[in-house]
């Protein structure tokens, strides 16, 4: 079932949102080389709890840390630990925090340094996809307009997006009812109404779209070994457009 908040209920929502967007902006300014996945995952833990809200990944289904930290070929689902990022990399971070029992969840990718032509523009394209596809999010929509503008998006620039990964419903828990493909016709999907909250999140690969999960049980990877991009923004529906939960 599709759950419509009220007003009330996507302000709180919007709190949980602020943090995530603050943490976000954090992790990208201490993205380096030969930082490790661990410290950026206790600066994340440190900084939600700081805001008095809770990580919403860890412990999540048995996750075992505050954020997913991808890098290159990995897609999603990272498990922090001692790798410690190298030059010419990309690391995408995804993570969440629950205030007053509300959820706000996002996701960025960063460059390590300096990386190749190919991976800047993997970059720029997941992140343009995803604000197409946020510009579709309007009452009287369907979620396919939303759905078919990432793909298109994403595959005239050459890239594929992940079919077996999809974003979601979110409130007062991390995954609702309602999925949010990153393909498909615009005819698809349920219309968007009014109150309605999801989970946005092109995963975008340079190869293929099949993917992968490596032997942690945990972390998703290309099935070519090649570069993934992901980033996330969780949103509100409204009558005038989208209202963007995640942002600072």
């Amino acid at each position: 079932m599709i759950l419509i908040k009220t007003d009330a209920q996507i302000e709180i929502m919007r709190k949980a949102g602020k943090i995530v967007a603050q943490t976000l902006k954090m992790v990208g300014e201490n993205i380096r080389p030969g930082v490790s996945t661990a410290e950026i995952n206790l600066m994340v833990e440190d900084y939600i709890l700081s805001c008095d809200a809770k990580p919403a990944f860890k412990g999540y289904r048995g996750f075992p840390a505050a954020t997913c930290i991808s890098i290159d070929e990995e897609v999603v689902h990272g498990i922090p630990g001692q790798r410690t990022l190298r030059e010419g990399q990309i690391v995408s971070v995804d993570l969440g925090a629950i205030v007053d029992g509300w959820y706000g969840d996002a996701a960025s990718t960063f460059p390590v340094g300096e990386i190749s032509e190919e991976k800047r523009k993997l970059l720029d394209i997941t992140k343009n996809s995803l604000e197409a596809g946020i510009a579709q999010v309007k009452t009287g929509n369907r979620l396919g307009q939303v759905s078919s503008t990432i793909q298109q998006m994403a595959e005239a620039a050459g890239f594929s997006v992940v079919r077996e990964l999809v974003g979601h419903g979110i409130g007062r828990v991390m995954h609702e009812d309602l999925q949010v493909p990153n393909f498909g016709t615009p005819l698809e999907g349920p219309v968007l109404e009014r109150g309605m909250t999801i989970a946005i999140e092109p995963m975008v690969n340079v190869g293929g779209y099949k993917i992968t999960t490596k032997a942690d049980g945990w972390t998703i990877i290309t099935a070519d070994g090649l570069p993934s991009a992901h980033f996330e923004h969780t949103v509100a529906v409204t009558d005038s457009g989208p209202d963007i939960l995640t942002l600072i």
